[in-house]
């Protein structure tokens, strides 16, 4: 399926596939019957998805079984009154509802909006209102629909709320009584454009309200280089991203890259994440090719993994966060794999990441992407010299790169702050090392400074992880009179150190940092938690830490 959508599909070398790398965008291009509709129509036999979930039940979904629901589902849509440019928001947490959810909107050029279970009455309300949203579709759970139902009153654009089930409530409309229904479906002759919004997002920032993410219908393109030069797909794997259908991540990779590459999307649908029960999915399945965060992978190897057959595994990548040594090194040990790290935003796809022919540094995030012209820039503008810190940005002076956002949505004054001059920037810090490599540093607003150096959290995390007492860490700059800032440590401990928490354990691991890394980036200040602030996608709120310690 690529080669339709790409002027070259293998590549000998970096220099290759920085050189001759190029997507080519169609007109009117709609990934559910580009795509999903195309292999229903040349391979209908084809397994598109694999789901099971925690009680047992395991259904296998081909792609001509794709077309049929997402056709009854599009129909069933338009007969509710959504149709081309309405909001529909998507609560679906892993079930396969989702993709004939989420294809059947693409199908009638509805706007999809992938959101979390763990909304609020209060997080409803703000986003039905911020995005006018016309229709909710839910999982039949009692505390998902009363919040819903909690946040009518404060939600005039709301008209339609579709629960799949179990549970039914009043006022709501049943999902597969619908599809079970629904009129034959017949294509709008004027599904989508091009520039059209398919994809809204909330992102769920460390500060402040929610942004709203737009992408339009070419975005899923921009995914080819997801699935196949990060993920490394072929058409006979099977692939896993752990991750929610309320995040970006799940786009990245359930859906868009892993069906253009012709690969089985596999989802474990669960209520609550054990190591242990993941480990027995990989062996049980045979899943090939695994894509998680860095605290899925922590968990899995302090699990006797030698209890399982991780024979099938053939690849895995990592992204969600910047990736500590200590971790690499230990699932290498144990599996033979060399995680391949990524990283990007919701407003894009794979900024800077490892190819399968590159060999990785641990801690390094790789190369940019050839679609995205890439780099750092320091606070005077100019592009940051190897090693130097600076801003990872994007330059699109020679072109807008395919699946990059096209704004805050309904907020001109956000956008302009992030892109300006042709130049979007991350707001994250990285440096560059002699062979091109970016090593992620922090988000701008957490860089320390302390007594003239600027210290990324991340390397002082980084040092503290490879101790045995630290299971989690967050490190933010607290104010000193004389040094400016002094590093704080707040630090969940691992079991066998709790009873240890104390001044002696303070001096060891404030010792252990200092020969790790540079003395001057030990942590002055450490503290002993129970559990860290983090946003609704897991996130670590470190401003949060920072505003305690104000307050304190």
């Amino acid at each position: 399926m690529i080669e339709r959508y790409l002027k070259k599909t293998r590549f000998e070398s970096q220099t290759d596939f920085e050189t001759n790398y190029q997507v080519m965008v169609p007109e009117n291009f709609n990934f559910a019957y580009d795509v999903v509709d195309e292999w229903a129509k040349t391979n209908p036999d084809k397994r598109a998805l694999c789901w099971v979930n925690d009680k047992g039940k395991h259904i296998d979904f081909t792609f001509g079984e794709l077309k049929t629901y997402s056709d009854r589902a599009a129909s069933y849509f338009q007969s509710l009154g959504i149709g081309r440019g309405d909001k529909v928001m998507l609560i679906l947490k892993r079930r396969y509802e989702f993709w004939f959810s989420i294809l059947a909107l693409h199908k009638i050029g509805a706007i999809a909006i992938p959101a979390t279970h763990l909304l609020t009455k209060k997080d409803i309300i703000y986003r039905n209102n911020a995005a006018t949203i016309k229709a909710i579709i839910a999982v039949g759970d009692e505390l998902v629909t009363s919040h819903v139902d909690e946040a009518m009153d404060d939600s005039p654009s709301m008209e339609v709320r579709i629960s799949i089930g179990p549970v039914i409530p009043e006022g709501w409309s049943d999902f597969h009584k619908g599809l079970e229904n629904a009129a034959p479906f017949v294509r709008p002759a004027n599904a989508s454009a091009n520039e059209d919004i398919s994809l809204l997002y909330f992102t769920s920032g460390t500060t402040g309200n929610p942004k709203m993410v737009v992408h339009d219908f070419t975005y899923p393109l921009g995914h080819i280089t997801t699935a196949s030069y990060w993920h490394n797909l072929k058409e006979d794997s099977l692939h896993l991203t752990i991750a929610d259908t309320g995040w970006a991540k799940a786009v990245w990779g359930k859906i868009y890259g892993q069906w253009l590459a012709g690969a089985t999307v596999f989802v474990y649908d669960h209520e609550k994440f054990t190591p242990a029960d993941m480990l027995q999915m990989i062996q049980d399945y045979k899943i090939t090719f695994l894509c998680a965060p860095p605290t899925i992978f922590r968990l899995l190897i302090c699990e006797d993994m030698t209890k399982y057959d991780l024979s099938s595994l053939e690849y895995c990548t990592i992204a969600g966060e910047a990736l500590n040594p200590a971790v690499y090194e230990t699932f290498r040990e144990l599996t033979g794999i060399k995680l391949k790290e990524g990283f990007g935003q919701t407003e894009t796809t794979l900024l800077v990441f490892t190819t399968p022919w590159m060999e990785p540094k641990p801690g390094s995030m790789g190369l940019p992407n050839p679609q995205f012209d890439v780099d750092l820039i320091t606070p005077d503008e100019r592009s940051a010299e190897e090693g130097e810190q600076g801003e990872i940005v994007v330059r699109t002076d020679k072109g807008y790169p395919v699946g990059m956002f096209k704004g805050y949505y309904r907020d001109e004054e956000l956008t302009e702050n992030v892109y300006n001059n042709h130049i979007y920037h991350t707001g994250d810090i990285a440096w560059r090392d002699e062979d091109g490599y970016y090593w992620f540093v922090g988000r701008n607003d957490d860089v320390i400074k302390s007594s003239g150096y600027r210290i990324g959290p991340f390397e002082v995390e980084s040092a503290l992880m490879t101790h045995d007492a630290v299971v989690e860490c967050a490190i933010t700059g607290v104010p000193d009179e004389i040094r400016g800032q002094v590093i704080k440590a707040t630090i969940i401990l691992s079991k066998e150190y709790k009873e240890k928490a104390g001044d002696a354990l303070v001096k060891e691991l404030q010792d252990h940092v200092k020969n790790v890394t540079a003395p001057y980036k030990y942590p002055r200040i450490i503290e002993f938690v129970d559990e860290l602030p983090k946003t609704i996608s897991g996130k670590i709120r470190r401003v949060e830490i920072r505003e305690n310690d104000t307050e304190k």
